[in-house]
C-alpha cells in the first residue's frame, strides 16, 4: 500500500516538475533548466528521490512515506505559485 501511495505522488511530482519547466516563468531561468542536460539533471534526481522512497516504503518505512508527502506538497505549493503567477 506504501508503495502505491508513493508512486502515485511520483507521478505528479514529474507532471508538475514538466509543468513549472515548461512554464516559461521568470522564475525559471532560460539557459541550465530548459536545455536538454538540464532537464536530464533535473528530472534525474526526480527519479532518484523517487526511487529511494519507493525502496524505503517497500520496506514498510512509513516515514519515507511521510517524508515524501510532505516533499510533495511543498513541489505542490511551489507550482502552484509558479504556475498560477502568484510568485
Amino acid at each position: 500500500m506504501y508503495s502505491i501511495l508513493v508512486f502515485v505522488m511520483g507521478i505528479a511530482n514529474f507532471a508538475l516538475h514538466r509543468a513549472v519547466l515548461e512554464s516559461r516563468h521568470p522564475l525559471v531561468p532560460d539557459w541550465p533548466l530548459r536545455s536538454r542536460v538540464g532537464k536530464g539533471v533535473t528530472f534525474g534526481l526526480e527519479f532518484l528521490i523517487l526511487t529511494l522512497a519507493l525502496g524505503f516504503a517497500s520496506k514498510g518505512h512509513s516515514g519515507a512515506v511521510w517524508a515524501y508527502g510532505i516533499y510533495s506538497c511543498a513541489n505542490g505549493v511551489g507550482a502552484w505559485l509558479i504556475l498560477g503567477r502568484r510568485s
